[in-house]
Order: C-alpha cells, then structure tokens, then sequence
C-alpha cells in the first residue's frame, strides 16, 4: 500500500454546487489536497456512516482555508453522511470496471438509450450499494442501484465497461418518489439555511433541545409568490433528513359530511406521530385555515380549530414538524400566526440576478447546450421571473430545439437513432426565442408585451436619451458606483412636451432598451366608480412592481390621475383619494426599491404640486420643439424602409418642415407613401404595380398635413 493511502483527513460536508450533481465529485481546498497528496481527478474514499468513492476536485475559493468538503446529495446519501457531518476522506487506488449491474430506481430506459447513458456514465467511479444518476435531456434524470461490480472494490466506469440493466425495483416507505436534494435549489441559500435549523436539527439531534432545556420548534411558515419554490424545499428537507413525508393539499382536506374534515386532519397527525421523524406539508394553507371572521361556512371554522388544537398538542408528539406554504399568508388565520404553532415565518422571494443563474443552471444541467449559450445574460434580461417561470424558459428552449431538427428526425422508425439524438443541441437563440413564450408569472396579469422600439428608432432628442439613460440604464449597469457616491438612483421622471413630440416612443424605448420588466397604466384605467376600488389598484400596481424590481411603471396621461387637489374636483373626491395613495406608495415610510415611475403628460400644469417635488418626480424632462436637425434624423427613421425615388433629401424636408413634431412628420411619411400606392394602382394596376415615393409625393403631404 502507498503512503498517501494511509493519510486520512476528518472534514465537515458542505452541499454541493448545482452543477456538480452526479458526477461524484468531491470538493477540497488546495491545503487539504496537498494534505492527502492528491492531484486534481484523482480517486478518494470518502467515509461516512458507508463508503464511497469520488473525484477530488478544488474548491472555490470562499470554501478554501476551512477543512470542509463539498458533496453533492447522492454523494451524501452514498456516504451516509449529512450536511455538517464529518466524514474521512482517503486516497485510494481505482481500476477499471469489466461489468458494473445497475438496477433502474426512476426510470427504465429501453435498449436503444443504453449507449446514451453510458457515455454520460463514462469516467465515473463507484462500489457496490452507490446510486448514481445520469442526467438526460432537460430537467430529467435516470437513478440507478449499483447492484455489483467486476472487479470487486471501487471501479472506474470506462468505454470498455460492460454495463448490465435489470428490472426496477419498488421501493416500501413514504419517501418521496423524486430524489432531490440541496443542490436542486437554487437562489435560495440563506432561507435554506434558516429552515434547515428550524427542522433539521430537531428531527436529526432531539437531544441537543432537551439538554437546552427547550422546546423544539413545530412548525415553519413558508409564504412567497406562486412558482418561488415553497413545495421544492419541503421535499427536497423531507428526503434530505430522511424524515417520512406526509403531503396535504388544502382543499382534498374538506368533506361534505360534519366531523369528516377534523377526523381526515387527527388520522393524518396521528400516523405522521407515529412512524416518526416526520414531517407534515400543508400546501395551500389558506384554503383549510382562513381568518374565520371572514368566512362565511362553519367547516372552515372547525377546521382551523382542529388545526390549532393539533398544532398545540405537538409537545406530545415528538419528532413531527409542520410546514405549510401559502402565497397569502395576511388570508390566514391570526391564531396560527403566533409562536408555538408555526415558530418561524420565511419569505421565499423572487430571485435576484444570481439566484435566476443558479436556476438556470439547474434546468439546463441535462441540456445539451451550443457554445454560444450565456446563462449569466440570460439571468440578466429575465428579471421578475420566478423558478418555475425559468424552468419554462429551459422547456420552451429544448422544444424549439426539437422543432428545427423534426423534418430530419425519421419518424418511420420505431427507435431514433443515437446519432439523430447526439445531433440535439440547445443554441442561445433557441432562449431568445423561448424569452419570446415565457412571460414572469409574478406580473403576469399587468404584463404588456412591449414593441421592440430601440434609441436609433427615435429620432433627435439626443440630450433627452441621456438623460433617460442616466436615470434608467446607469442606476442597474453601474449599481456600484452609485452606492460609492452615495447616492440614490431616481424614483420617477416625469416626460412633458406637446403633443407628438415623442413622449411615449420615448418610453417604449426605455423598456426595450434597459430589458428590465415595464408595466404600462393608463392613467384614466385606475379609476373606478366604487369607493376604494381606484386607491386598491394604485397599490396592486406597486405591489407588483416591487416584487418584480427592477421594473418600470409608466403612467400614460398621468395628469387626469393626478390633478391638483381641490381644483374643480368631483363630489366623490376619487382623484384626491387615488392622489393620497400614489404619494404614500411613492415616497411612503415603506421605501421604493428597484422601480421607477416614468410619467407621460402634456398637461405640467393641471398636475398637483405635491407631485412633482423632488424625492418624487426627480427629474422633470420637457421634450422642446424639434430642430432642423432633429426633424431630419425623424425623416431618416421613417423613410428608411419605404422605397424613395432617388434625389430625395431628408435635409431639405427638414428645412421645409419648420416647427412640425415628430408625430407630424411621421404623418407626412405615410401620407407621402399612400399617394404612391394610389398612383401605381391607378396606372399599372395593382399586381404589377412599383411603387416609388417621389419628392413631389412628400411636398404634397407636407402642405396636407395640419399641424398642432
């Protein structure tokens, strides 16, 4: 035996990264690789309650220097070895394997996809007892049994390798059919840990709370938007602790006949306390346990009072923690709000930037991707999405994939073959054009799909673009430098100028250009005839908005919704109250993080002072009269794909449309190019017809048009 065989180390495990799942790689700082004398690649034993073997590789560095390791969770699972555990790691020596039998725990992939998986098997290591997966296209996955290997002992899986299938096995037991783990979660890595020490500990170590002389927690709240990943963490901790999972779903609690519901509540309590650690998920908590002032039917109300009675009566019942998940939690009950019944209430929130890279990583993990595919810019241009949202993105992705390469596929065949299936590949575009499908859920009712209007499609305004560029783009591209000069970036810009001087093309430039989420309201839609109705959809509206920042809320006409207090207002006092409401959203106690009010209006001077103060309106934008230059950049967008006569100069138009607005030029144009339609109809016909716009046809327009 060689030396660095016998040097064992003693480290803590730490989850693995998300793209390291199933690949038996084992995570070390450089000091401990050096420690062992191994190399990057080479074979370590890593041992926990059982033995395994993995790959060692570097840690990244802010897990340098601490003498921990990184496992992923079937790693984990083969060690015997939970988050926080010690395990020892050895050097060993690893041969090639002549036949390795794996048994199907997931899925029993049929003849044809046997070469697939074993090159995706190719260089792993394993023993007998492991449980390997090989990760197929998309989010799915294969899990197998390592039954037995030849040679005895730890074995590398290699081309030569003959890989052996037998028949799946059921498995007894109420875990969860889906094995997934830690690093199937991504963005969440701080509430993870919160409620990993909220219920882990509890089920995994009682005596630690007893020696504290304290009761362990019973229950854990999780409440966030719909697709943030509420129902993933309660079963990725039920199958992490390996606690037995009982899942409830609100409503299939609810019977027709009295005392039916309560009895379906006890018997679940009841089992869940007896088979031990166990964990009980309510999804959907609102629908068995809403505030019962509110509610109307008395099955409600002795359901939430089954709950409450149960919830206490916990302290009998050791080894049982609840989770419920809900995206209205304010629609609950107070009483189980209250420590003793659910002690921890977490947010789960909209991912940042980071957190959709680390989604996205995840859903593509099994995906084919092109070289030119970039996560980290595509985490970038999908704000306000939530996981399940990019988990639709990555679908949409591959099934755009599919869609190119269907008229190769033969589809006479009974099998595809492997190399029409190696052809598959996922390239940037195909998440472009997914982007195209997939709407963020979390703004889903007030989206508008935005026309692709970019700053060269707006003509002149070349000091009004920087300014917007400034308040909008600069704040989210150079966050950094903001916070150094400590400074805050605006909260609303207020666009005022005649009519058709650009003010909404403007803004439809913004969102376009700046790729961050845009709500667009017309000021007169808030207004409703019921008393609280208009004040409730200002608040909708910024409620959405924050939860989707950054994001822009543009008010179009802003001044009928805003008018000054007390000039010629109606009886109802609508505007006043709906103006009440806008300022305290804008500029309230509760700060306005991530988004910003863009304002449209011709009107500056009907608008409520209030308003248009700084700290609300910063940055007061009047979009002047067009120059002679600026009329011929308009000329230039908007003759560019219309079919000119030769001699025609958007310089000269310039000079004979004095005082004209972007919107009237725009007219001259169309006008210009419907007289050329008519005239080629009425001479040649119109199958054969060319039509030509000449510098006639734009004179005539120029005279016909009337100006504002």
């Amino acid at each position: 035996m060689k030396e660095s065989e016998n040097i064992t180390l003693k480290l803590k495990v730490t989850e693995g990264l998300s793209k390291d799942v199933g690949r038996a790689f084992v995570r070390m700082g450089p000091e401990d690789l050096e420690k062992l004398q191994v190399a990057i690649g080479d074979i370590v034993e890593v041992e926990g309650k059982k033995k395994t073997v993995c790959k060692a590789m570097p840690a990244y560095k802010e897990l340098r220097g601490q003498s921990r390791v990184q496992l992923d969770g079937l790693s984990r699972e083969n060690a015997g070895a939970g988050i926080d555990e010690m395990v020892k790691v050895r050097k060993i020596t690893c041969r090639g394997a002549d036949r390795v039998v794996l048994t199907p725990k997931n899925i029993t992939p049929q003849e044809r996809d046997l070469k697939y998986i074993g090159s995706l098997l190719d260089g792993l290591p394993v023993v007998a007892g492991d449980r390997i997966r090989a990760t197929l296209f998309g989010s799915r996955w294969a899990d197998f049994k390592v039954e037995s290997v030849s040679p005895k002992g730890p074995v590398l899986i290699n081309p030569t390798t003959s890989l052996v299938i037998g028949k799946a096995q059921t498995e007894e037991g109420r875990r969860p059919a889906s094995s997934v783990s830690y690093e199937d979660i991504g963005g969440l890595k701080s509430q993870l840990h919160r409620i990993r020490e909220m219920i882990e500990l509890p089920l995994r170590y009682p005596e630690l709370f007893e020696r504290l002389g304290i009761d362990a927690p019973k229950g854990v709240l999780l409440h966030g938007p719909p697709g943030c990943g509420k129902t993933l963490i309660a079963r990725t901790i039920a199958q992490e602790t390996e606690a037995n999972f009982f899942s409830v779903s609100g409503p299939e609690v609810v019977h027709k006949f009295y005392g039916e519901s309560e009895a379906h509540l006890r018997k679940i309590f009841e089992e869940a306390s007896r088979k031990g650690p166990s964990i009980i998920f309510m999804d959907e908590l609102d629908a068995i346990a809403p505030r019962r002032e509110q509610v109307v039917g008395d099955v409600e109300k002795r359901v939430v009072a089954q709950l409450l009675a149960l919830m206490d009566g916990l302290t009998k019942r050791q080894n049982v923690i609840v989770i419920a998940a809900t995206n209205i939690p304010n629609a609950l009950d107070p009483a189980l709000r209250r420590p003793g019944r659910f002690d921890r209430e977490i947010a789960i929130p909209i991912p940042d930037r980071r957190g959709r890279q680390e989604i996205l990583e995840i859903h593509s993990r099994g995906m084919p991707l092109a070289k030119d595919v970039d996560l980290e810019h595509l985490a970038e241009i999908t704000h306000g999405f939530v996981g399940a949202d990019l988990e639709a993105l990555c679908r949409e992705a591959a099934m755009i994939c599919l869609r190119r390469l269907m008229p190769d596929i033969d589809f006479a065949l009974t099998n595809i073959p492997y190399d029409q299936l190696a052809k598959l590949e996922v390239y940037n575009d195909d998440f472009l054009g997914a982007l195209r499908e997939v709407d963020a859920s979390a703004i889903r009712e007030v989206f508008v799909e935005v026309p692709d209007v970019r700053w060269q499609d707006v003509g002149g305004l070349s000091g009004v673009k920087e300014r917007l560029k400034e308040a909008v783009e600069w704040p989210l591209k150079y966050a950094h430098l903001f916070k150094e000069a400590g400074i805050k970036p605006p909260k609303g810009i207020l666009l005022a100028g005649s009519p058709g001087c650009g003010k909404t093309l403007l803004a439809k430039a913004i969102a376009t250009e700046s790729q961050v989420n845009f709500i667009s309201v017309k000021g007169p839609a808030l207004l409703s005839k019921y008393v609280g109705e208009s004040e409730r959809g200002v608040r909708e509206v910024f409620k959405k908005a924050r939860q989707a920042a950054p994001c822009i809320i543009f008010l179009d006409e802003i001044d009928s919704l805003l008018p000054s207090r007390g000039a010629g207002s109606s009886d109802s006092h609508v505007t006043e109250r709906v103006l009440s409401q806008f300022l305290a959203e804008l500029d309230g106690i509760e700060e306005l993080k991530g988004v910003l009010v863009l304002g449209a209006t011709n009107r500056v001077d009907i608008m409520d002072p209030a308003v248009l103060r700084p700290g609300r309106f910063d940055d007061i934008v009047e979009i002047p009269l067009t120059t002679a230059e600026d009329r011929r950049e308009i000329f230039q967008v908007h003759l560019r794909s219309k079919p000119l006569a030769p001699g025609i100069d958007p310089a000269d138009l310039a000079q004979k449309t004095e005082g004209f607005s972007g919107a009237e030029i725009a007219g001259v144009c169309n006008r210009a190019a419907l007289a050329a339609v008519r005239r080629s109809v009425a001479t040649k016909g119109a199958k054969k017809a060319k039509v030509l716009i000449t510098a006639e046809d734009l004179e005539a327009a120029i005279v016909s048009v009337p100006q504002g």
